[in-house]
């Protein structure tokens, strides 16, 4: 097992505050989200732990990274209200039609929080798609 990045406290201070049923998933989530975001950085080829003693600050990236992915976590578990992103209606045949944000209620991280932290970044690459060779080779 590896360090977990974020406390129970963080995610009152920085998320939301917990019902009693909450606070006790919280420990377990955040020991799995910090794994997540360990193996997330270790398919893309980075030591998180290496990179967080190189610069602290990437300590507090990553502990607003698991905040995040378990207030989203514990925003869609709720059993109060799902988050639904789009939704339809219609009247007389009866027809309900919505995306939740989370249906699946995975934890997961964005695509932007990765940015952040260091760990994903956009590429540029060329493929010479027809190769004549060096123009001053005359054979």
């Amino acid at each position: 097992m590896g360090a977990v990045y974020a406390t129970p406290e963080d995610v009152v201070a920085l998320g939301r505050p917990l019902t009693t049923a909450e606070a006790e998933k919280v420990p377990s989530l955040l020991e799995i989200t910090s794994a997540l975001l360990r193996t997330e950085c270790s398919k893309r080829g980075y030591d998180l732990d290496q990179m967080i003693a190189d610069d602290p600050d990437k300590g507090l990236i990553a502990k607003m990274l698991v905040v995040n992915a378990v207030v989203r976590y514990l925003n869609t578990a709720s059993d109060s209200s799902p988050a639904a992103t789009q939704g339809s209606q219609s009247a007389l045949g009866y027809s309900v039609s919505y995306t939740y944000l989370n249906a699946g209620q995975d934890i997961y991280f964005l695509k932007n929080e990765l940015k952040e932290l260091g760990i994903m970044c956009q590429r540029c690459g060329i493929l010479e798609v027809y190769d004549y060779g060096d123009p001053r080779d005359t054979d």
